[in-house]
């Protein structure tokens, strides 16, 4: 049984696990990348009853959130049911500029507090249906990437969206009652590059231009290709350093300082990892917040 094939079928079965134990259809999960297109365009075929939701970062580019509105407007022509969810947090609308200052650090690969709260919130109490793929695992060791920070390790969860080399096809989220399920996770880049080019499916515009990724804006683990990210969208790094430079007065009031970091630009350049400022492994009162 060819891929196309096993992926319509993962997810017919996880649209009986929805309606059985939910009671409600799939819930797709957008992010506007290649894996969701894949995926939406395999749900469309499989001709299971299923609902589109993409999560608002606040920190995504221009072009990743037109390729959305424009994807979500074509598809409820057809019927099938979009929602964006606008980030909150503590029951107030939140953005990844006002969660820095909350947090008193900046988002990092291991302390991913912006993805717990921008994008791991909806889907609570439902199936969902991911573009999780093993082929792009970080492998860190085993870890995993944290959903939220804490200094009791048994208390780190890992992200719903990550990838990783030990995904299944279909998991559990015990603390938000879901039921993950993950139709392409052993899929391989050429097998997701072959369905795109063989189904003629429409991409995010920024994969044209060279991007290999279309996450967050200057999201950590995208490494060194921030660079070109912030060189093609100075106005976001303007905005992370402003959140630096009340991220440091808040961490003033609390008592909490470093000589590493005078102002927002001094943790910009220790966050890019641009060897500017000499680097640092722990952040002063971290596991305070």
């Amino acid at each position: 049984m060819d891929l196309e094939k096993v992926a319509i079928m993962r997810l017919r079965e996880g649209a009986e696990i929805s309606k059985y134990y939910y009671n409600k259809p799939l819930l797709l999960c957008y992010s506007g990348g290649k894996d969701s297109d894949v995926i939406l365009d395999l749900a469309i075929k499989s001709g299971v009853e299923f609902e589109l939701q993409h999560s608002h970062t606040t920190a995504d580019s221009p072009e990743t959130v037109y390729h959305i509105r424009k994807k979500f407007k074509k598809l409820e022509t057809k019927g099938i049911k979009c929602i964006i969810n606008m980030p909150r947090y503590k029951d107030k609308p939140t953005s990844m500029w006002s969660l820095i200052p909350l947090k008193g650090m900046p988002p990092t690969r291991l302390i991913r507090y912006c993805c717990a709260i921008l994008k791991e919130t909806a889907g609570a109490n439902r199936a969902i249906v991911t573009g999780v793929r093993r082929a792009e695992s970080v492998k860190r060791q085993s870890r995993g990437i944290l959903e939220t920070y804490t200094s009791n390790k048994s208390n780190r969860i890992i992200l719903n969206n990550d990838n990783d080399d030990k995904r299944r096809v279909i998991e559990h989220c015990q603390l938000q009652g879901k039921t993950i399920i993950n139709p392409i996770c052993d899929w391989s880049d050429n097998d997701v590059k072959e369905y795109i080019h063989q189904e003629h499916i429409i991409l995010n515009p920024l994969y044209s231009c060279g991007f290999s990724r279309v996450g967050c804006i200057g999201c950590p683990m995208a490494g060194k290709k921030r660079f070109a990210e912030f060189a093609r969208y100075p106005k976001h790094r303007d905005l992370y350093i402003r959140a630096f430079d009340r991220m440091l007065e808040v961490r003033k009031q609390a008592g909490l300082t470093t000589n590493t970091w005078q102002s927002g630009i001094d943790v910009y350049h220790w966050w890019m990892e641009d060897n500017v400022l000499p680097g640092q492994l722990t952040i002063d009162g971290e596991n305070d917040w």
